[in-house]
Order: C-alpha cells, then sequence, then structure tokens
C-alpha cells in the first residue's frame, strides 16, 4: 500500500488547471492523509498560494527537487 491517498502529476494539466486540479484533490483528503505531487518545475508559487489560503491545514515535504522532475508530499492537517 502507498504512503499516498493521492496522486497528482502536474504535468498532465493545462497551466490554467493545474493549481484547481491539486485544490480539488488536496480537499478530497481525508485529515492525515498525504498526496504526492508531481512536476516539471519548483512548485513554489502553489506552496505560497497554499499557506495564504488554507494556512496551518498542510505539511509540505520536498521529495526530489529536480532540475527535471520535482516531487512533494503534501500531508492535509485538518
Amino acid at each position: 500500500m502507498s504512503e499516498f491517498a493521492a496522486r497528482i502529476d502536474a504535468r498532465l494539466y493545462e497551466p490554467k488547471d493545474k493549481h484547481a486540479k491539486i485544490f480539488e484533490t488536496f480537499e478530497a483528503l481525508k485529515n492525515g492523509e498525504k498526496m504526492e505531487l508531481i512536476n516539471d518545475h519548483d512548485p513554489k508559487p502553489l506552496y505560497y498560494q497554499m499557506s495564504a489560503e488554507r494556512p496551518g491545514q498542510f505539511e509540505w515535504e520536498y521529495l526530489e527537487k529536480g532540475p527535471e522532475v520535482w516531487r512533494v508530499s503534501i500531508k492535509k492537517l485538518v
């Protein structure tokens, strides 16, 4: 069994749809569950957006930091 309840590969989505799909996936998580985000660049703008819109509601951990693939574990806290 994977440690992730969901996995989203942001490389598969149009730029205009990426954040909405990621937030939708995050919202579907239960408290304490994690999702894996895979991207082709550092998703730091997403981190800032989540920090502003969901303060204290998640933990962010880089699993891989490029240069071609970034992987992040995002854990839902509440």
